[in-house]
């Protein structure tokens, strides 16, 4: 089969509520299936103790990420918590064209961007298993303020209820399985020929 006959490949968005869990997902698809592009945000946030500049986010300033949204460098962008955070347009569009799978993880704004822009994205929810659950993570996790998490839990439940905009939900029950999941998604998007019934 020629190269320009292969079905183009499909970009896939994971997104859902702050403390689902989608960076521990995320670090497990990294370290067990390495053929999978995982795009890396750009943000203005600060980096947090555990994370590398370039591996988990690029780190950038205000006016740094103002230029690159003026270049149309970005694929989308939100503003969160008084945070900038975007897809960095560049990479993305050459993984696809090199015909490998491409996940994305950004939030629920930047979702329907990406929906908007590419609609043959295939967009996959990360759900807690319950919205108790969900705010122990989100006060146990230990990595903002008060009055960051008490924005993340409101902006959870717009995340929550948004949940049917998305093709697949995925339950972050158990790390694992969920990120055997979300990898068996990328791969039948990619890897597995349609049936025809």
């Amino acid at each position: 089969m020629e190269d320009d006959a292969r079905p183009a490949a499909r970009l896939t968005v994971l997104s859902g509520p702050s403390g689902v869990g989608k960076d521990s997902v995320i670090e497990l698809i990294r370290a067990r299936s390495p053929w999978v592009r995982l795009s890396v945000s750009v943000t203005t946030r600060k980096m947090r103790d555990y994370e590398v500049d370039g591996v988990h986010y690029f780190f950038a300033d205000r006016s740094e990420f103002e230029r690159l949204i003026a270049g149309g460098q970005l694929l989308e962008w939100a503003e969160f918590a008084g945070n900038l955070y975007g897809t960095p347009r560049g990479p993305v569009e050459g993984w696809l064209r090199e015909g490998e799978p491409v996940l994305l993880k950004i939030d629920l704004q930047g979702a329907r961007q990406v929906r908007a822009a590419m609609p043959e994205a295939q967009l996959v929810f990360l759900a807690p298993p319950s919205v108790e659950e969900l705010k122990r993570r989100l006060v146990g996790r230990g990595t903002d303020d008060e009055e960051t998490i008490r924005r993340r839990l409101a902006h959870a439940d717009e995340e929550l209820a948004a949940e049917r905009e998305f093709d697949v939900t995925v339950v972050n029950d158990y790390v694992e399985r969920a990120a055997d999941e979300l990898v068996s998604l990328l791969g039948s998007s990619f890897l597995t020929p349609l049936r025809a019934d």
